[in-house]
């Protein structure tokens, strides 16, 4: 096949790509087509020489392949995934081939052989073509034949993606082998076109990809304009843009971890065996699950840094996005009046200092509490009357009534000391804490001041920081990269 109808063929099975990813991701070779190509350790072929499978062969009524072909496939997947020698079949396994896997798994054979796979190949796809495109992706990409693979299986296999639909276990297994690299970076460029043509919506759900991106809250720097007073960190107006800029400076360092090309450790293909043994009946398929959540699993923390670079191509415009609401946040100056708790008092702020009527209104508060703590006053002066009515009967009734007026006067004495006392240590308690509330209310507005310098540094900072990451969502993450 000529250049010219590669091309076409190729724009045909994809779709156009997103502008500028030939830019990002430069010119990539196309997937080869070659299936004739020499392999080291040749297969025996499964057909005898010189007979050709018969296409007119009964398709049975249902999808299920007999048992001695599964347990033979299901040998043949183990063999291709240590990367050992398959072994040959028996012609009662694949004769009459009246199952799609029959010819499939002889056309893979020959495949690895280097010999013609024309006839087998042409009768799988006429039984399933959908199923024998995915079986031989599949079993190609784990035996490392991914090069191999024909451009427009991949696109038989692989079928529509859309996020109405939910991501079947092939086509994840296929979007797997393709990001580390089985079908080469073509194969890449093909997956994101797929996810490109798909419309993920990710700018309706920034806070999803957020949390995925930078789970759990950012850790703030404590402000050391704030050390004076802790209490005014806890206030929105002045927690928000703090907030805001850490976690812009989070996100900067997890998009620069991302689009930092790295050293990239060989991962077992588990997940594509597991396709495949679905795909041949060996086990139950499991649920399928919505387009929008592997995106989100592939950016976060500790996915595989290779579908972490795919499915941040297509959350490149949300991060974008957000991360601008991010700085613009954080550039928000400090009000121009702020009602703050001191001392469990609402005290208005303002850059030449407190409201006076705030101010006052708390005093008030204060001494009316004092004053609520010493009430009770006739428990201290009831009894100073009982030594002048004990003196009073002594006279009249009894003289041992003025025994009992001077014990009953010493009693008295005693409790208005006390009441004294406690008059005078309250009086001071009171005047203690409205010049601790005149205090800090002055150290709050100082404070402020030192926080509004602040909060000048952290908008040039946010500033910086979303040039940078625009840089890096503009270069794009290393999809490309040759190494493993």
């Amino acid at each position: 096949m000529d250049e010219l109808t590669w091309a076409r063929s190729w724009e045909r099975l994809d779709g156009p790509s997103r502008p500028g990813l030939p830019h990002a991701f430069g010119e990539l070779p196309a997937l080869s087509m070659d299936l004739s190509a020499e392999q080291s350790g040749a297969v025996s072929s499964a057909q005898p020489a010189g007979e050709v499978t018969s296409l007119s062969a009964p398709i049975p009524e249902d999808d299920t392949a007999p048992p001695r072909l599964t347990a033979y496939a299901n040998e043949l997947i183990d063999h291709l995934a240590a990367h050992q020698t398959p072994p040959a079949p028996a012609r009662s396994v694949l004769y009459p081939p009246a199952h799609w896997l029959a010819p499939a798994i002889e056309a893979l054979l020959l495949i690895l052989k280097g010999e013609d796979a024309t006839a087998p190949l042409h009768h799988a796809t006429e039984l399933d073509d959908e199923h024998t495109a995915l079986f031989l992706c599949l079993t190609l990409a784990i035996s490392g034949n991914g090069d191999r693979v024909h451009a427009s299986w991949l696109g038989t296999a692989f079928g529509d993606l859309t996020t109405d639909t939910p991501v079947t276990q092939g086509q994840r297994a296929l979007w797997t082998a393709a990001a580390r690299g089985a079908y080469g970076p073509a194969g890449k460029i093909f997956v994101l076109r797929k996810l490109d043509a798909a419309a993920v919506p990710s700018t309706t759900e920034p806070d999803r990809w957020l949390n995925a991106l930078t789970p759990g809250e950012p850790a703030t720097a404590a402000s050391p304009a704030l050390t004076t007073l802790p209490q005014l960190a806890d206030l929105p107006e002045i927690a928000r843009p703090i907030q805001a800029a850490a976690r812009l400076s989070t996100l900067l360092a997890r998009c620069t971890e991302i689009t930092t090309p790295s050293e990239v450790p060989q991962t077992p293909g588990d997940d594509l065996v597991a396709a495949l043994r679905t795909l041949i009946g060996a086990q139950e398929t499991p649920p399928p699950r919505p387009l929008t959540d592997h995106l989100l699993d592939d950016v976060s923390d500790g996915a595989d840094p290779r579908l972490t670079a795919i499915a941040f191509h297509v959350a490149a415009p949300v991060v974008r996005a957000a991360a601008e609401e991010l700085a613009e946040e954080s550039r928000v100056p400090p009000p121009d009046e702020l009602t703050v708790p001191v001392n469990g008092h609402p005290i208005l702020l303002r850059p030449e200092g407190p409201d006076a009527n705030s101010l006052a209104a708390a005093e008030h508060a204060i001494t009316a509490a004092g004053e609520a703590r010493l009430s009770g006053r006739w428990l201290a002066y009831g009894p100073a009357v009982l030594p002048i009515v004990a003196l009073v009967l002594a006279f009249t009734v009894s003289e041992l009534f003025a025994v009992a007026s001077l014990v009953l006067g010493g009693i008295a004495g005693v409790i208005l000391w006390r009441r004294s006392q406690k008059e005078q240590a309250e009086t001071r308690r009171v005047q203690q804490e409205i010049g601790e509330l005149r205090l800090l209310a002055d150290t709050a507005v100082w404070a402020l001041h030192d926080h509004a310098r602040e909060a000048l540094q952290r908008a040039d900072q946010a500033t910086a920081d979303l040039a940078t990451l625009t840089r890096l969502l503009r270069r794009g993450p290393a999809i490309a990269d040759p190494r493993p």
